[in-house]
């Protein structure tokens, strides 16, 4: 399979070790800096995109890719509030969409876990939950895509919280939320519940940026031939 890789940064140099080692074909490569070169006719070279730029320039990446009929499978964040008329897009193109907060298939066995947990906390109100996230000073998004997905997965199964907040501060019917970013930290994601009593703590930690590449890599195998918008949970469930 010919891959073509919208961004080029840490990410994007470790998504085309792993798939040259995978058999696959890097067909350009295109950032910030090469980006207005990439024309329609070499877009289309490639049988699916892999999209880990920034959140401003995902938007028109993904419209790019839709409009020329090009699978793009999209790790970048941020973008979700226009993730309404980029679905319609892909739809009226016929063209397909693979998207995630997070790739990483431990990250996902922890949301499957979280929501199990916070769905026993709903019966003991004496647990009070915070959830914290460390990821590397270059993340732009606060909190990230990971983090809130983790936090609408408590707030769907605790009836307690109906939002999240970032600043830690408890309040009634508020998910405290800590964002930190420190160095080059891969991603913790870490949820602790408190009583007066005891505490319970749930965390992922990444040691690099391995796992995320992978799942990235083995979404665009999987999209490749399809039409329509999918993301984590259609890949792991078949």
């Amino acid at each position: 399979m010919r891959i073509g890789l919208l961004g080029y940064g840490k990410m994007g140099r470790v998504i085309e070790e792993l798939a040259r080692e995978r058999g696959h074909e890097i067909a350009w490569t295109a950032d910030r800096d090469n980006r207005s070169a990439l024309d329609a006719e070499k877009l289309r070279s490639a049988d699916v995109v892999i999209e880990f730029s920034t959140p401003d320039a995902a938007l028109e990446n993904i419209r790019f890719c839709a409009e020329n009929k090009v699978p793009v499978v999209v790790g970048t964040t941020g973008w979700y509030a226009r993730f309404g008329e980029i679905k319609e897009l892909i739809q009226q193109e016929g063209s397909a969409l693979f998207y995630a907060t997070n790739f990483s298939i431990g990250v996902n066995i922890f949301w499957q876990m979280n929501r199990i947990l916070s769905g026993i906390m709903n019966e003991h109100r004496q647990y009070s939950p915070l959830l914290e996230e460390i990821h590397h000073v270059h993340k732009l998004d606060e909190p990230s895509g990971t983090g809130i997905t983790t936090a609408e997965g408590i707030i769907a199964e605790h009836d307690s919280y109906t939002q999240w907040a970032l600043g830690g501060q408890q309040a009634a019917g508020i998910l405290p939320v800590v964002s930190l970013r420190e160095g080059e930290v891969p991603g913790t994601h870490r949820v602790t519940w408190t009583s007066p009593e005891d505490r319970i703590v749930l965390e992922h930690e990444a040691f690099g940026r391995k796992g995320f590449a992978t799942g990235a890599i083995l979404a665009a195998e999987w999209l490749a031939g399809k039409k329509g918008v999918y993301t984590m949970t259609d890949l792991l469930n078949g």
